[in-house]
């Protein structure tokens, strides 16, 4: 089973349509998918004072959302997280659904607060796809690829994930319909490598 993850508020956008193709491709192979919307949903991404602890288990919850998503996560195989470049940030809904789902005793345990963490998922594999509209050479020199920080450094391997792959579609304001449908091939041909492992 895979979990996809779309944090895009704008129907129509480009997000969309890869969340689209991802999720038909995996479908067309005959996987089980969790797909989600985060915006569409309306995802509470808002962190709760309870909720900050790092080292200790999170306290068991009644919101609806975060039983489901924390089930789900136990049963996925792989993830996929589709995103914008926001600021060199993911959008706030999915940074909110990092912060509540990946919660300790959940995603990962740790002994101390200087320890180091061990994953709890059964999931070793997550496939990003970014947009952006930040040349490449401008992302990486000048602000050093923040997001690969994020989800190849800080939050993946957190939580277990030994294989991530990135894929960031750009520029996407003035692609055109050939290059995006180009870009829409190649999303659906990366998601089905994640079945391949």
């Amino acid at each position: 089973m895979i979990g996809v993850y779309l944090a895009h508020p704008r129907p129509g956008s480009f997000n969309h349509a890869l969340f689209d193709a991802v999720v038909a491709e995996l479908r067309d192979h005959g996987c089980a998918v969790r797909a989600h919307d985060l915006y569409a949903e309306g995802f509470p991404a808002l962190l709760t004072a309870e909720e900050t602890g790092t080292v200790a288990a999170a306290d068991p919850t009644t919101d609806p959302h975060l039983v489901r998503h924390r089930a789900e996560l136990a049963a996925l195989d792989a993830l996929v997280l589709i995103h914008p470049n926001w600021w060199g940030m993911p959008p706030a809904v999915l940074t909110g659904w990092v912060q509540r789902v990946l919660a300790p005793g959940v995603a990962y345990k740790l002994d101390t607060a200087a320890g180091e963490p061990t994953g709890l998922l059964r999931a070793t594999r997550a496939l990003v796809l970014n947009t952006s509209d930040t040349p490449q050479d401008r992302e990486r020199n000048e602000f050093g690829d923040p997001l690969e920080r994020i989800w190849a450094a800080c939050v993946l391997p957190y939580i277990g994930i030994t294989d991530t792959r990135r894929t960031v579609f750009r520029t996407v304001t003035d692609s055109t319909p050939a290059t995006r449908a180009t870009w829409l091939t190649q999303a659906r041909r990366e998601a089905a490598a994640l079945l391949d492992d």
